[in-house]
């Protein structure tokens, strides 16, 4: 029997939960393959075959080619992960957020130094304001 799982119904927001991390769990491992050197050297010189190395689904491959981090998240990774894509690709966290945000970096970094996104809108979908 599947656990209740309230927080799914958070507008904007992926939980990552048991669930998710079994999902994700090859998507996880080889990004955690990219903090070793020669790791991020085979995979910038073929990303594809280097992928092909892992079992992870298609979406999931195809995603991390798009370097739709967003997509990635939904089909089970993490983004302490996830970093280390964007860290190979020598991207800030902050331009990896503002890109999953769809805003400018200088947009998001702004918003972040003015308290963050605002509440309204972020509350379960079931809860009264």
């Amino acid at each position: 029997m599947a656990l209740a799982k309230p927080y799914l119904d958070i507008p904007g927001t992926t939980i990552f939960d048991a669930d998710l991390a079994r999902r994700g769990y090859h998507l996880n491992m080889f990004c955690m393959s990219l903090m070793k050197a020669d790791h991020r050297a085979r995979f910038k010189a073929g990303e594809r075959k280097y992928l092909d190395e892992w079992p992870m689904s298609e979406d999931q491959k195809q995603a991390v080619l798009a370097r739709d981090y967003n997509r990635m998240i939904s089909l089970g990774g993490n983004i302490y992960f996830l970093a280390k894509i964007f860290s190979t690709d020598g991207l800030s966290f902050q331009y990896a957020a503002a890109t999953m945000t769809g805003m400018s970096q200088e947009a998001y970094a702004s918003m972040m130094l003015d308290g963050g996104r605002p509440p309204e809108g972020n509350r379960y979908i079931g809860e009264k304001a």
